[in-house]
């Protein structure tokens, strides 16, 4: 038996707006309806998320339709990148990766290092592959965050993977206790296949809440 964990990188977010409360745009959310729709029937365990209110709501949704609680982890949130609470500007943040990934114990006063994330985020996730052993967990998450722990197993999880990462994303990870076995990106495969039914039913669902129709 293996232990299946889907990471799951948050969706689009307002790019103003305190770190742990910007929620979703509407891309968004309509994004967040795909990832419910392309892992609603991979007979999901547990639904894990950051504290973080854009990772909870990328992924309620399929917590809701599988009837399963959002557990949130405070340590799964993303890297802090400073001493400020408001989202780092991608002037500043750019170069701030470049460097920490070539130096992990390189942090921003007031903020993390990358070894400092990675070591808290980890701590987790050996204990969900504990307790969900030979399970199927989904975890809401970030792409700092994510990639770090993602290069805890394997270092070719690195700045270039995250670049190349989207918003939303989907990871599929599976274990063999705590022994990285492969990992699959699903995201861009299942959205290739997913039917114009799909789509249409969920854009009419979210213009129907918003009295576009």
């Amino acid at each position: 038996m293996s232990t299946i964990i889907y990471m799951v990188r948050h969706g689009e977010a307002p790019k103003k707006g305190n770190e742990r409360t910007r929620g979703l745009t509407e891309k968004g959310f309509l994004d967040a309806q795909l990832v419910t729709e392309i892992l609603i029937d991979e007979e999901i365990d547990a639904v894990i998320s950051s504290p973080y209110k854009r990772s909870i709501l990328t992924v309620k949704k399929l917590a809701e339709k599988i009837k399963k609680e959002v557990i949130v982890y405070e340590d799964l949130k993303e890297r802090i990148f400073s001493s400020e609470d408001n989202r780092i500007s991608d002037k500043k943040l750019i170069p701030l990766l470049e460097k920490s990934f070539m130096e992990p114990y390189f942090a921003l006063e007031g903020g993390e290092s990358n070894a400092d994330c990675q070591k808290r985020a980890i701590k987790v996730l050996i204990e969900l592959l504990n307790i969900f052993r030979d399970k199927k967990i989904v975890v809401g998450t970030h792409g700092a965050v994510m990639t770090l722990m993602m290069r805890y197993f394997d270092s070719k999880y690195d700045l270039n993977f995250l670049n190349s990462t989207s918003k939303p994303d989907i990871y599929r990870m599976e274990f063999n206790e705590q022994k990285l076995v492969c990992v699959q990106r699903i995201w861009r495969v299942m959205l290739g296949v997913t039917s114009n039914v799909v789509i249409g039913k969920i854009l009419a669902a979210f213009f129907v809440a918003k009295n576009i129709i």
